[in-house]
Parts: structure tokens; sequence; C-alpha cells
């Protein structure tokens, strides 16, 4: 039967075709039911969803994705018939048995999400089932090669390449804008691509967009990678691991993290990256991802052996996460601490230390430094100027303005102190509030919001201030310094804990 078709203006990434209720009813169709949608041009497989009054029997509601797809425009007709659920649900039930899928069934399920066959309730039993059952290495490395196998690859004509990734969990972590200048000005390959936040202040994509064009295609990254050394890009802007991106989607709103997911995710990124040599950064500490060093050494060993099964060479450093890195949050108070160390201004020893570390074990990886020299190496590159000159290499290469200094950014146009409310010592940091104040504040689409900390150690005063808040909306300002002063993320205690007596005072 032939329907005419309406256009829905709505971006998805998965087929979807809207139909009346009645007319499904009839058709013995329902939502979340597959359908077959045929052109005069193509043939698509989409998701079925219903409505009583959006559409009347005999047209169609089409998403954007599938009206480019089959080449349609409204009016046009199309026809619609019923076809079977695809066999990877039966291998998603399976999974959810906790019995090991094998190779093929792995390579289905990926296909079937990628190509939008998977409905949004299949797909969330799937990330439930391997967040409880979990997969063996095997299941984690055929995951890993599936996910590579249906997205783009990066085919660089000259190498070794190199990469650097951080599992998060620790705010402020804008290392990699000082740690991939330092190593493309050694003559060494990284084509850094990174993610925007998903629940974490901002990501390096989102601070890079604060200056400069993050966007660019797998010829963009290859080109500029071999004629400057690196990139700071989104990994969003290219197709590779289309997979991991859908079921982040669906990971979310679960709040959940699928240990085999995230092994499969980092390594499927950066194999089709073309990365021969990676470097994780595994922060650990209170209120990270990993809390403590026992699990931050298996997931070390684990990424190291999924490596291997890969063909690649994996390094892992397990940091200190304890506290935020540096005195900022938020995107553009992150490139201008990260542009002072480069222009040889002073900042705080967490972020030097930490950019320098990680930087020089990417050195000694590629032969630059010998082991245990990495490090002075990378400070050498830093004092002399040519880390900067690097980083604004990249920067106006993709579009940046090449007068770019860390006197001229954009911060945010309104400002609120944030004071101490007891005297005593500054005790922790909770990670978790700060990212929750930043993103009250406006992070990380407000590129000038975000939080300036004034002190993060010692003994402070009642009235002293602890940080600064920054916004270009007055209203979310004060949301976050109220939010700051619920939630008290700096801990303070003097040193008189607690009193206790076992008697009656006179």
């Amino acid at each position: 039967m032939e329907h005419k078709v309406k256009v829905v203006d709505i971006d998805s990434f998965k087929h979807r075709v809207i139909m009346n209720t009645t007319e499904c009813g009839k058709l013995g169709m329902h939502s979340s039911d597959r359908v077959m949608i045929v052109s005069k041009t193509n043939t698509v497989v989409a998701i079925l969803e219903t409505s009583d009054t959006y559409v009347n029997e005999g047209e169609v509601s089409l998403y954007l994705k599938t009206t480019e797809e089959l080449k349609v425009a409204k009016d046009d007709l199309v026809r619609i018939e019923p076809t079977d659920r695809p066999t990877s649900v039966e291998y998603i039930k399976k999974k959810m048995k906790g019995k090991e899928l094998d190779k093929a069934e792995i390579k289905t399920i990926v296909e079937d999400i990628t190509s939008g066959l998977i409905s949004d309730v299949e797909l969330s039993a799937y990330v439930t089932a391997t967040f409880i059952h979990g997969m063996n290495m095997r299941e984690t490395t055929d995951l890993a090669e599936a996910m590579v196998a249906t997205g783009e690859i990066i085919e660089f004509s000259k190498g070794p390449i190199f990469d650097y990734h951080s599992i998060g969990g620790s705010p402020g972590n804008k290392i990699t804008l000082v740690v991939v200048p330092i190593v493309a000005a050694s003559g060494m390959l990284i084509p850094k691509t990174s993610s925007r936040a998903v629940s974490s202040a901002c990501g390096t994509a989102d601070i890079m967009e604060t200056i400069c064009n993050i966007t660019l295609d797998v010829n963009e990254i290859r080109e500029q990678t071999e004629t400057i050394g690196g990139t700071l890009a989104w990994g969003g802007g290219v197709n590779i691991a289309p997979a991991d991106d859908i079921i982040i989607r669906a990971e979310y709103p679960l709040a959940i993290d699928p240990y085999s997911q995230v092994l499969a995710s980092v390594m499927a990124k950066k194999r089709g990256g073309g990365a021969e040599f990676l470097l994780m950064d595994i922060p650990t500490g209170p209120n990270t991802k990993m809390e403590d060093m026992e699990p931050a050494r298996e997931l070390a060993r684990d990424f190291s052996e999924l490596g291997k099964r890969l063909g690649r060479k994996v390094e892992c450093a397990i940091t200190y996460g304890g506290k935020p890195v540096g005195r900022t949050i938020g995107p553009a108070l992150e490139i201008k601490e990260a542009m002072e160390f480069m222009e040889g201004k002073e900042v705080p020893d967490s972020f030097s230390s930490k950019s320098l570390g990680i930087a020089g074990i990417l050195l000694e990886m590629g032969g630059k430094a010998p082991t245990g020299m990495g490090k002075k190496l990378a400070k050498e590159i830093v004092d002399d100027g040519r880390a900067l000159k690097k980083f604004m290499e990249i920067v106006v290469a993709q579009g940046g303005d090449p007068n770019l200094t860390s006197d001229n950014l954009p911060m945010g146009k309104y400002q609120v102190e944030v004071l101490s409310k007891r005297d005593g010592y500054i005790n922790s940091i909770h990670n978790k509030k700060i990212v929750k104040i930043a993103r009250a504040a406006g992070c990380p689409q407000d590129k000038g919001a975000g939080i300036l900390f004034l002190q993060k150690s010692g003994r402070v005063e009642v009235g002293q201030p602890l940080m600064v808040l920054y916004s270009n909306n007055e209203k979310r300002l004060e949301d976050a310094r109220m939010l700051a002063n619920t939630l008290e993320p700096m801990e303070i205690e003097g040193m008189l804990k607690e009193r206790y007596a076992d008697y009656h005072s006179v």
C-alpha cells in the first residue's frame, strides 16, 4: 500500500517513520515494530512510531535521515511493508541470559546498531545485559573489531602514529592541550580526536571549540597530521566506530558504563583513528571513575591485553585524580591556563607536572628520550617555546586566530566569589560537586562559564574567597553560587574535629 510523505524536521541517527495508530491496528503493526519503506530509488528498514492525530490514514511522516536516504520529499509516495525483527535481537536475549556471544553474533549486533535496526528498548536491553553479565576478553576483542569494521578508518601514509586518551573523572584535566603540541613539536605524529562533555564540565572538544574549528573529516585529519604533526579535533566529526556514539546515548540516561564497553569503545576509536601506540591516563582517587588503586591496575592490565589482541602497543599511566587539575574548570578558562603554561607563566604544579609527565611518557614511547628522561625533554620543549608555536600552528590550521594569547580569551561577562563559611584547612575537593556547579554556571555550552580556584589547599579563614564563578548569564551565575554554597565542594576542617564528654558541665 502506498502512502503520501510528510517530512518531520528532526534529525535522528535511526530511520524512523510515524503512521496513524488506527491504520497500524488494521495492518497488525505496533509501535517499535520494524517496517520496510520503499521509494522509487531506495529501500530502508525503519522503526515504527504511531500517532492518533499527527498523521492521517494513507500518510507517513519520515525523519530527515530517512527522507535523505530514500530521496523523497513532501507528497511523494512510498510503499510500507511489515518486516521481521533482526536476528540480533535473539543474540541480545542470549546475553541477557548471561551466555557468551560468538564473533558472528557480536558482529551482527554491532552492524544492526550502526544501521539503526535496533530499537531504543532493545538497545537498552543490550547495554543492561553487558553491564550485568559483562564480556570476557575474547568477546571484548570481537566487539572492538566489529565497531572498527562498521566505521571509517584513517590510513596514514607515514608513521608511526601515537595517541593519548584519558578515561575522565578528574575535572580540569586540560592536559591534552599541552601534551599534543609537545609530542607534535618533537617530530612525532599525534592525530588527537576528543569527545564533548557527557557528564563532565567540558570535554577537550568543547574547550578547543572556543578558539577554532574542531569538525575535521578523515582527509583533513590525515593531511593536517602529516603536515604539522597533530590535530585537536572533535571525534564526532568523523564516522569512526559509529556504534559507540549510539551506545553512549543509551548508557547516559541509565547512568551505567559497562566495563567491556569502556574497553572496546576506546580501543575501537583509537584503532580506527590509526593509532599504533596509545597512552591511557587513568585518574584515580575519591570521586573519580577509579576510586582505588587495585581497580585502576586491573583496568590498566585489561587495556594492555586488549591492545595486544588488536595489534596496538598500549601503556597506561595511573594518575592522581582526587582533586581538579590546575586552577580552572570551563572551556575558555582552561584554554587560558594551558596557554599561560606554554607562554612561560606560572601555573599550578598539578597541571604542569601532569602535562609534562604524560607528554614525557609519549616521548619515551616514540624513542625521542630514554626511559626516565621524557619529562625533562617535554619541559625543554615548553621552555624554549616549541610547544606554544606548535599549538598555534594547530589552532591556525583549524581556522583559529593567529594573534591568540592567554590575555584575549572571552571569559564570562559576570563573576561572583564563593566565600569560606568557616576557619580551618581545606581537606578535600569533591570532584562531582565541582562538576555540578560548573554545569549550573553554563558549562560546556557557555564557553566563558566555569570556575577559577583561588585556593585548593592550606589554611583559610571565614569569609575568605575560595573560588570565582564565571558565566555569561546572570541567572545561571546566581544558581551556581547558590549551589556552591549548598553543596560546599571544598571540605574545610579545623584541628578540633569533635568534642565528647560523659558528664554534665557545672
